[in-house]
């Protein structure tokens, strides 16, 4: 039976914090429905009603163009141990990038990655929670470090030439490019 809550409780945000893996749902009004699923230490619960999670450049900006266009997100955190437990954060989001007025403050709450594009700020409208009896035991073996190992590795000027050269998403939504490269911690 699921459970629906109007903000994130300590029970909420522990197990968010427990949790190697969270998925990331937005879609536009027209088009392909972008689901991902994300990883590394990349989300903070900022209070009952705000989180925000920290972007890597991968192989598209969908996240993005659908948050400019429509705003709406939703975070699925899976227990992948006991007890079964899923729990999904409905809100709306913007992305904010290093040369936006909130980077700062937002950066303030996470270690850069190498490759660090942008962070999305989320406010929280909704939090359900559902039994995850279906869902599967599952220990983590490790993190991958290729995309980290990747950013590490680039040349920033080829980066920055690469990332602004994506201004549209799949659908041929506008994205806004990082006007930066972040090395990282």
């Amino acid at each position: 039976m699921a459970d629906f809550f109007d903000h994130l409780n300590d029970d909420h945000m522990a197990m968010i914090a427990a949790q190697p893996v969270f998925f990331v749902a937005t879609a536009a009004a027209e088009g392909r429905i972008n689901l991902s699923p994300k990883g590394y230490d990349a989300v903070r619960v900022l209070g009952p009603d705000r989180m925000a999670w920290l972007d890597l450049g991968g192989s598209g900006n969908e996240t993005h163009a659908h948050l400019v266009e429509d705003g709406r997100i939703t975070l699925m955190f899976c227990n992948f141990q006991q007890p079964a437990l899923i729990l999904r954060v409905y809100g709306r989001g913007v992305p904010v990038l290093p040369q936006d007025a909130d980077w700062e403050n937002l950066a303030a709450h996470f270690t850069l990655l190498p490759g660090t594009r942008q962070i999305f700020d989320i406010a929280v409208e909704s939090v359900q929670t559902s039994c995850g009896w279906g869902v599967p035991l599952m220990t983590l073996e490790d993190e991958r470090t290729t995309l980290v190992k990747y950013h590490r590795q680039a040349d920033p000027a080829t980066w920055e030439s690469k990332t602004s050269g994506r201004v549209r998403s799949i659908d041929g939504l506008p994205t806004r490019p990082s006007d930066r490269y972040i090395a990282g911690e």
